[in-house]
């Protein structure tokens, strides 16, 4: 019977597997949790918009004696030529040099707008192998930015204190190897990598709302949208036509988008930090919780007499 007995303990996940499946379990509920709420506050919108449109279709196929089926191929066409760049309202070209610039960079930054993407075969395998070694390079390049700003950021806060001690020599000589080895707390480091963020995006926001005509709110919310990557489409900048002459904004343009992502992709290295931090703590919680569960199961190990004595 007692080689039969439960083990409790080898039952028990690993440190990082328990890790990895709470986490999972929470980004499971906080995506069914923000699809209840956007599906509440868009779906609304969404049949809004189809029973306008469909409205809008039956009067122009009244009007000019159109039947649906031909207009509806000439939409099926023009979504097509869309790939090509060809817009309701004339833009910028998409695939000269400049064009082509952009289009790359929003493939190694992981943006992927996809306001341009290859049409030709040779086009679309090229991008697989060079999306693969761009975003890979772009990566560890986001990566050794976040080392600069923590060793920066200890720099300048182990100068700091310095200039606001005044111990003796000795004392001084004591801490060096102390300060040597200092370095910022993860709080410290994501509080000032978010006022950056803040701070890049603020400004940027302002340019984008003079150059784009766009609102401030909605500068602020391409600027969200293209700092980390996400990249719907809906907001792209510097793509009018009067923006083809304008050299400046282009490179201002390009810099702002990679000082903003280098900063949030820090951000969200520093935070996943913090939400791991968060679920050691969680963990340790459901030890303490579990802790009676496991002392009842080693006591089946043992006597019935030494159950409580074992606990």
């Amino acid at each position: 019977m007692r080689k039969e007995a439960c083990r409790c303990s080898s039952l028990t996940p690993g440190r990082d597997s328990a890790r990895f499946f709470l986490l999972g379990i929470l980004i499971a509920l906080y995506m069914l949790a923000g699809a209840a709420i956007f599906s509440f506050l868009e779906r609304p919108f969404e049949l809004q918009a189809h029973r306008l449109w469909t409205s809008r279709l039956k009067t122009f196929s009244e009007e000019h004696n159109i039947s649906h089926a031909e207009i509806k191929s000439i939409l099926y066409h023009y979504e097509e030529a869309r790939t090509a760049g060809i817009r309701a309202q004339q833009g910028r070209a998409l695939w000269d040099f400049p064009g082509a610039f952009y289009f790359v960079g929003t493939v190694v930054s992981t943006i992927g707008f996809g306001v341009s993407a290859p049409s030709t075969v040779t086009g679309k395998i090229l991008l697989v192998f060079y999306g693969l070694l761009g975003c890979s390079a772009t990566i560890l390049f986001f990566n050794l930015f976040l080392e600069r700003v923590i060793t920066f950021l200890s720099v300048s806060l182990m100068w700091c204190c310095r200039g606001k001690s005044h111990h003796s020599s000795l004392q001084d000589r004591n801490h060096e190897d102390d300060e040597n080895n200092w370095k910022p707390s993860i709080l410290q480091v994501t509080l000032v990598l978010l006022v950056a963020v803040l701070l890049v995006a603020c400004c940027a926001a302002l340019v984008y709302s003079v150059m784009e005509g766009w609102s401030y709110m909605e500068s602020l919310y391409f600027c969200f949208v293209a700092f980390s990557t996400v990249g719907f489409g809906d907001f792209v900048s510097g793509q009018r036509e009067q923006h083809e002459e304008t050299r400046g904004y282009q490179v201002a343009n390009c810099l702002l988008m990679l000082l903003g992502v280098c900063c949030t992709y820090s951000l969200f290295n520093a935070i996943s930090v913090i939400i791991r931090q968060g679920l050691d703590w969680l963990l340790k919680c459901l030890d303490v919780m579990l802790m009676s569960d496991d002392c009842l199961c080693n006591s089946w190990q043992g006597s019935p007499d030494n159950a409580v004595s074992g606990c």
